[in-house]
């Protein structure tokens, strides 16, 4: 079978590997911080337009909805391991097989979220402590954000197709349209239609939508071996098992790692409305650092997915180092870069309000200026997924992060002395440094185990 290769689609397989990594991820890091800004119009219009507590109430719902969404939105990536694979070993019967199973899965797995967000809303911000005169906007952003979740797994599912086959650049086409709509939508409701807080989500669910019917369409229409051709949608029991076992486990890792952000986010709400609008400031403008670095964590999966599949292992071991040096080039600069000027973007989100403006400084203080060190983990977490092993990434995720923010927030904390937002904070950077110490270690066994058997069956 011939690959099928176009102008936007990158070879992970053959040729220069530093520039390919760069015109991969370059479009990735567009993709993440567009999607982030187009996020952040939520915040900025309800902040501007709609006051404190309304910001607070989006900014309380963030965890919750990564809790809920997480375990799903991880399938996409045994979609992208298994078709990466596939398109490395040119297997290109069982990347069709592996298309056409995970749009019915979409499907499913978005109308179970959409049931379990409408009804369960409040009961889950209750659980996390969500003050009273924030509690009620929440349920009600929530409430209608998941009715968009339908067409949200559908387009990161076929998002995370084209990534596999090297195509970054029609998703970030894709996501600026549908990113533009939400913009204008949630102008328009907040400021024309006083819709406050459900307005902005209502823009969120349509633009969903229009980024869910555009990547179809293009999937409908492209050649090759990852078509989508509607009469063939099937659930494959191989492709399924695929899918699952690597996607699985980094669901059931991100589900985890809510569970310590709730966790986070409910002893931030302790301290009431004020920190909470700081708190979530910081965060979403952090959170452009954290998207641009994840670009390495998916470059590093699918281009080892893909020379797995085709027997390089000397690549793999390149890639890795490639994405390492550029991870923690890009966590130094925009990380410093934000803290730099965290007065200025924190003012751009709560104008006027310098003690909540002071408190997201404190998060950004403890959180920005070590944001390489995530990036660390996360390249090793995605090269290792790569491998075909996603099982290994999340207990050490787990135990390296969660468990020990967890074990940090009930036992040290707790300490009257210690019961301060920096001793909550502090337990970011001190959890990145132990994952991807563990990370690298278990990495190193896993590539000689591979080496090993490559070897053998020469």
């Amino acid at each position: 079978m011939q690959k099928n290769r176009s102008s936007s689609n990158v070879d992970m397989v053959t040729g220069p590997l530093f520039g390919n990594i760069i015109r991969y991820a370059v479009p990735l890091m567009l993709t993440g911080i567009l999607q982030l800004l187009f996020n952040a119009a939520d915040l900025v219009v309800v902040g501007r337009y709609c006051g404190r507590l309304s910001i607070a109430a989006v900014g309380a719902t963030g965890a919750i909805i990564n809790l809920v969404v997480n375990l799903f939105i991880g399938l996409s990536v045994g979609v992208g391991v298994t078709v990466a694979v596939s398109l490395g070993a040119q297997d290109g019967d069982r990347c069709s097989r592996a298309v056409h199973t995970c749009m019915p899965v979409a499907v499913i797995g978005g109308a179970f979220l959409t049931v379990v967000g409408v009804l369960l809303s409040h009961t889950l911000l209750t659980w996390m402590k969500t003050p009273d005169d924030v509690i009620g906007l929440s349920s009600l952003y929530m409430r209608i954000y998941f009715c968009g979740m339908i067409p949200s797994l559908i387009f990161n599912y076929g998002a995370a197709i084209l990534r596999a086959a090297g195509d970054t650049k029609h998703p970030l086409y894709y996501l600026v349209t549908a990113g533009v709509v939400n913009v204008c939508l949630n102008v328009m409701f907040v400021t024309v239609f006083d819709l406050d807080v459900a307005g902005v989500a209502l823009a969120t669910a349509l633009s969903q939508c229009l980024s869910a019917f555009l990547i179809v369409r293009f999937l409908m229409k492209t050649e090759g071996p990852y078509r989508l051709e509607l009469h063939k949608l099937h659930v494959y029991a191989l492709e399924l098992k695929s899918i699952v076992k690597i996607g699985l486990p980094a669901g059931l890792q991100g589900c985890m790692f809510s569970i310590s952000n709730v966790i986070i986010q409910s002893s931030v709400n302790s301290f009431g409305s004020v920190v909470m609008a700081g708190n979530s400031a910081a965060a979403n403008i952090e959170s452009f650092t954290w998207i641009a670095m994840n670009s390495f964590h998916q470059t590093g999966m699918n281009f080892a997915g893909q020379n797995v599949g085709a027997h390089r292992l000397d690549r793999v071991r390149k890639v890795r180092n490639y994405c390492l040096i550029d991870v923690v080039v890009t966590g130094v600069v925009m990380g410093g870069l934000t803290y730099l000027f965290a007065h200025r973007l924190l003012s751009i989100y709560i104008p006027g309000d310098e003690e909540a403006i002071r408190y997201g400084i404190t998060r950004m203080t403890y959180i920005c200026l070590w944001y390489a060190l995530n990036g660390l983990h996360d390249v090793m977490t995605g090269v290792i997924r790569g491998l075909g092993k996603s099982l290994v990434p999340m207990i050490i995720t787990v135990l390296g992060i969660c468990v020990f923010r967890i074990v940090w927030i009930y036992t040290i904390w707790q300490v009257p002395r210690f019961h301060t937002l920096p001793m909550l904070y502090v337990t970011y950077p001190i959890s990145w440094i132990i994952t991807f110490a563990t990370m690298a270690v278990c990495y190193a066994v896993i590539m000689k185990r591979l080496t090993r058997a490559e070897k053998s069956a020469i």
